[in-house]
């Protein structure tokens, strides 16, 4: 040490602290940024290669004991999924194929997959979905009706007719599986199947967009009114307590911050947290929709669903305190001859 101060001794040297890493790693990012080239430096756009299809072997049986299916899924890796399908309804050699090949469908479109190459060795389900066959019975055509759909889902899908001795593998699930669940291995995945795939009721979501709210947004944002002139001038009269601004209508107010107006449905689940949540009071009817509406919400029925949520709680039913005043006020009965005997 004493030998390297004497040699820098000659030299003006001094100590600065190192700054902020930040500034030092953006310092450190245009130097080395500066010795790359334009093309280095733009993008470069790869070209979108099609994705390899998943191959999906189906197969059904049918027999006295019951129906099965088995299905074979192998992902373009190479690995394998095995799955085995109980059918718990009586149904033909067809349509346990038809019940395979939806279920198999099915289950690669909750796994995300978007090309899928399936391969059966039923030639009426292949040539049926191909185009070649008409089904005639009604009960094929309600299956060619759901596999349409099914496939529609997918951006690549391609069907393959396979002789028996390339689909045994799932040619023995599906006979293992109608015969008996306790020959298959603890690694398939069983699934029971309780009904048809063609007698499931489809279920459309209701359109619940429509609220309270609707005719009052409608008009204070783009001034359409409903053609009934008494309906047009109750809305416009109501209009001017509320204001429309950044997509959420409010309820005006004077002397306090403006309410937010919610639907009932959301106005019932402010009224349960409030009543019976976290911080949970109990309190009464009015107590409770004054403290909704201390707590920014309005909807107009906010009075009427405080009391009916109240009279519902079983809690302050029952651990309420007991009231001694009559329901009914009570009424004098004068007599009309009072010293009469």
């Amino acid at each position: 040490m004493t030998k390297w101060a004497v040699e820098l001794a000659k030299h003006d040297i001094g100590y600065q602290p190192r700054k902020a890493i930040k500034a030092q790693a953006l310092a450190d990012f245009l130097a080395e940024g500066a010795s790359l080239s334009l093309t280095e430096l733009s993008p470069q756009h790869e070209e979108r290669l099609p994705k390899e299809p998943w191959v999906l072997f189906v197969d059904g049986a049918s027999s006295k004991e019951g129906s099965g299916a088995g299905l074979l899924l192998i992902s373009p890796t190479g690995e394998e999924l095995t799955y085995a399908l109980r059918l718990d309804f009586p149904a033909s050699n067809n349509e346990a194929e038809y019940e395979a090949l939806l279920t198999g469908l099915r289950i690669a479109h909750q796994m995300g997959i978007t090309a899928i190459q399936v391969r059966s060795d039923s030639q009426l389900v292949v040539l049926q979905v191909l185009g070649e066959y008409e089904a005639k019975d009604e009960v094929m055509k309600k299956y060619l009706a759901k596999v349409r759909e099914a496939v529609a889902l997918f951006e690549t899908f391609e069907i393959e007719r396979v002789p028996r001795s390339q689909n045994k593998r799932a040619d023995a699930l599906s006979k293992l599986a109608s015969s008996s669940f306790a020959h298959l291995s603890k690694e398939v995945l069983v699934k029971v199947l309780k009904q048809k795939s063609i007698d499931q009721v489809q279920v459309l979501a209701i359109d619940s967009s429509t609220t309270w709210m609707t005719p009052l947004v409608d008009f204070l944002s783009s001034g359409d009114l409903p053609e009934n002139k008494a309906e047009a001038r109750r809305i416009q009269l109501r209009a001017a307590k509320y204001a429309y601004a950044g997509g959420t209508l409010y309820r005006r107010s004077y002397l306090s911050p403006w309410l937010k107006c919610v639907t009932p449905e959301e106005g019932d689940y402010v009224l349960r947290e409030i009543h019976e949540g976290i911080c949970a009071a109990h309190v009464g009817s009015r107590v409770l929709a004054k403290k909704c509406l201390l707590l920014g919400y309005y909807w107009p029925s906010v009075f009427r669903d405080a009391a009916d949520l109240v009279q519902k709680c079983r809690a302050c039913q029952v651990h309420a305190s007991l009231r001694h005043q009559p329901a009914r006020e009570m009424v004098p009965i004068h007599s009309p001859w009072p010293f009469a005997q």
